[in-house]
């Protein structure tokens, strides 16, 4: 069976990362999650003596998108070791700009990438769609673990976990879901990332549209069914 590369789009709050987990989990796909490798990488106290990681430190923390050239290497590196090793391969967000996707005359975007290494016909595009409130309620309310990086899913009557259920690590909120810097996120996703959709279905790729508003194994059962798996 070809190996696949799954691209997962949507507003922060939408639940890439958890979709992309479960396509890990469950159907052993690897899951390159762009924001949590640049959060590892720029917090990283070994790190920052580097005058380029202490630039997109600051970027991050502020909502706004990392340097796209930064950005592109990263994910470009990493997706072609991946893809050669024959594992499939599960994006959440990324990439996030036309340049990171596309590339311009001098840089290979990670899409070209992905169609070398993973065939175009196998690449699939999806985007999850969800009530912006129920996103900015999911944002302003997420936890994380401080070790293993596991999500808690939010509950609306009550947030019941004080540490992480899976390895009892100390729960905390991101740089990035801070409210006073979601609107910037937001805008950043609006006029950065989305155009990347339209610019797929003009290059002949098929947007798999996915209602992102039900519990991450209702929209997980959802997407399985829409790919085929």
């Amino acid at each position: 069976m070809a190996k696949k590369a799954v691209i997962i789009y949507g507003p922060p709050g939408a639940g890439k990362g958890t979709q992309a987990n479960l396509l890990a989990w469950t159907k052993g796909f690897v899951h390159f999650d762009t924001g949590k490798f640049l959060d590892l990488l720029v917090h990283d106290k070994d790190n920052q003596q580097d005058s380029e990681i202490a630039e997109a430190q600051k970027q991050l923390d502020s909502g706004e998108l990392v340097t796209p050239a930064f950005v592109l290497k990263i994910t470009a590196d990493e997706a072609k070791k991946i893809g050669e090793a024959n594992f499939n391969i599960a994006f959440s967000g990324s990439p996030r700009t036309l340049f990171e996707a596309f590339g311009d005359d001098r840089n290979k975007g990670l899409i070209a990438v992905l169609e070398e290494t993973y065939g175009k016909e196998n690449i699939y595009p999806v985007h999850l769609v969800i009530d912006p409130q129920k996103a900015i309620l999911r944002n302003k309310n997420r936890k994380i673990c401080s070790i293993c990086y596991t999500a808690i899913l939010y509950n609306e009557k009550g947030h019941q976990h004080t540490t992480c259920p899976l390895c009892g690590g100390a729960l905390r909120t991101r740089s990035v879901d801070n409210p006073a810097v979601f609107e910037t996120r937001i805008k950043e996703y609006e006029e950065r990332t989305a155009p990347i959709l339209e610019t797929l279905k003009e290059r002949g790729y098929r947007l798999y549209e996915v209602d992102a508003n039900p519990l991450p194994f209702d929209v997980f059962a959802d997407l399985k069914q829409k790919l085929g798996l």
